[in-house]
């Protein structure tokens, strides 16, 4: 084989490497992976295992990115009509069909067996109702005939801290499940604002989402609805409920307060773009520092200078 072959076989392999890996819609992985963190930590009371953390949020990103894979087959049709998305790595031919399912299957098999392996049996349960919910319930059923298909189908993506939770104690209580319902609640605010934005090319494919079938005041309205009830909700992780202290409920007070102030500026204004975009940012941002928050709360250390502080304070 020459070097002009070489090279051109070598170019090639990575093309397909980045077509598959483009598949699993990367950018989305991140944030899931943070919530089940977040979870692990709370529920080892900030000592968890470093190989079960690993373990745990491979089996993560192995599950949602089969599930993202099996989205990219069920909607080649909408991707190829849609600008934005013709490029992808399926309606450009670039994958065929059959080859992202056998990939979606493995990617799905390896996420079970890891987590049955070496965490629990629960834990891997629920990674897979995760996948299942998210292609029969949000992408079959929901996301091409109703308005409330993000609200509904935001349970998929609030699965991660359950499954967290279940690989450290093998079974579930209510903290895992207020995580459960900050994040789906968290949900619509976060992609409303997205579908804001890109309501065009929802309207250009039929897919009913809010914004394109009851317009822009009325989705802002639900916007605004569902910040108030997601700021609160998540200062229930604090005791006596939950069981994270003041230096939690600071950070998620400031970073709820502001993300109020965010979608109620767009309430004001409906139709700016920026502002929708300024929510749909700060959203990621929320709940990205809200999860670190949650761990630095429950690292010893934390505990250590709290202790410190209230016997100084007495």
């Amino acid at each position: 084989m020459t070097g002009t072959s070489l090279a051109r076989s070598n170019q090639n392999f990575s093309e397909v490497i980045k077509s598959y890996y483009q598949l699993t819609k990367p950018r989305i992985i991140p944030l899931l992976l943070i919530t089940t963190a977040a979870s692990m930590w709370i529920a080892s009371d900030g000592r968890v295992s470093p190989f079960l953390l690993l373990i745990t949020l491979v089996g993560g990103t192995l599950a949602a990115a089969s599930a993202q894979v099996l989205n990219c087959i069920y909607d080649r049709d909408i991707d190829y009509t849609m600008t934005r998305t013709r490029k992808r790595p399926i309606p450009s031919g670039k994958v065929q069909p059959r080859h992202a399912l056998i990939f979606a299957a493995v990617l799905g098999i390896l996420s079970f067996s890891l987590l049955t392996i070496f965490a629990n049996l629960l834990a891997a349960l629920l990674a897979m109702s995760g996948i299942i919910f998210y292609m029969l319930i949000y992408t079959h059923w929901l996301k091409r005939h109703t308005t409330q298909n993000i609200v509904i189908g935001g349970a998929a993506g609030s699965i991660p801290p359950l499954v967290g939770w279940a690989a450290v104690t093998g079974d579930l209580s209510i903290i895992p499940w207020l995580l459960f319902a900050v994040i789906f609640l968290w949900t619509p605010p976060h992609f409303w604002a997205l579908a804001l934005m890109i309501k065009e090319d929802y309207a250009e494919v039929g897919v009913p989402m809010l914004p394109v079938v009851e317009g822009e005041e009325a989705t802002v309205k639900q916007i605004w609805i569902y910040s108030l009830l997601v700021v609160p909700c998540s200062l229930l992780l604090m005791y006596p409920i939950g069981n994270l202290t003041i230096i939690y409920g600071a950070i998620a007070t400031y970073l709820g307060a502001k993300f109020l102030y965010k979608a109620w500026e767009l309430k004001k204004d409906p139709t700016s773009n920026q502002l929708a975009r300024g929510m749909f940012k700060y959203s990621i941002f929320y709940m990205m520092l809200l999860c670190v928050a949650m761990i630095v709360d429950t690292l010893p250390i934390t505990h250590s200078l709290m202790g410190i502080i209230f016997t100084c304070g007495g």
